[in-house]
């Protein structure tokens, strides 16, 4: 008799929930045992953390795979992706990681990826410098937008090795700054800012084959240019191919 009672509710619980009239504590119940009933099929699947991109990695010799960050992943492949702005933190990382990569092998190469905004002109010249000291050549390539520091950094890839996807862009311009104090602190921080854009104009100079005059006439405003402007300004070596989507009448 509890038995057949007990097999009556659970065959009203569905209608009753469809009308709204399954007391919770009963949906709750029945919400618990197709829970449990899943979790006893699947309990050996490990599904991937939410939040971060992470992909599945076994370090060699390990008995199974762990979820990595996919930027840690990407280093592994000997690539790195410039995704944010250029700060002393970000920049820091991103040198350990060149110098790493290089002590590892200086015989391959090292893939830079770029679609940053820019940053700090004293963060980006420090991995300039170590772009420079390392023996790996550096092949950069722009999938986004490299503007400001980063359109530098672009440029001062390995000479025939700076590349860019058909859609990027390129922004360049004169650092920027802002000083406040007294007036001797302000006149030595403008002194530092003319001799820091200087400085720029002359690489700028020497990695696109551009004269300093015009450099420093394209660089008084926010100057942008597509990916083919890119090419023919000096700043990239050539354009990546990619696959043309087909024409719709050929799609039918």
């Amino acid at each position: 008799m509890y038995t057949k009672a007990v097999l009556a509710i659970l065959a009203f619980l569905p209608l009753a929930s469809s009308f709204g009239l399954a007391r919770p504590g009963l949906q709750q119940a029945a919400r618990t045992s197709r829970l449990n009933g899943a979790r006893s099929g699947a309990s050996s699947l490990v599904m991937m953390p939410i939040g971060v991109p992470k992909v599945a990695y076994r370090v060699p010799g390990a008995g199974s795979a762990d979820w990595i960050d996919i930027y840690n992943r990407l280093y592994r492949e000997r690539i790195i992706f410039v995704g944010q702005e250029l700060d002393e933190e970000f920049a820091n990382q991103i040198i350990g990681v060149l110098l790493y990569l290089d002590s590892e092998d200086s015989d391959k190469p090292i893939y830079m990826y770029f679609n940053c905004p820019g940053g700090s002109v004293v963060a980006g010249m420090a991995i300039y410098d170590t772009m420079q000291h390392i023996k790996s050549d550096v092949v950069t390539i722009n999938v986004g937008i490299s503007a400001s520091m980063a359109s530098f950094l672009l440029a001062a890839g390995a000479k025939g090795k700076r590349m860019a996807l058909p859609h990027s862009r390129v922004m360049i311009h004169q650092p920027m700054g802002g000083a406040q104090g007294q007036a001797e602190d302000i006149k030595v921080e403008a002194t530092q800012i003319m001799r820091i854009r200087d400085n720029l104009v002359k690489m700028y100079s020497m990695m696109t084959g551009q004269t300093q005059e015009q450099i420093v006439k394209d660089l008084d405003r926010d100057n942008f240019m597509s990916a083919q402007q890119a090419v023919d300004y000096g700043i990239v070596d050539k354009l990546i191919e990619v696959q043309e989507m087909p024409e719709a009448e050929k799609l039918l």
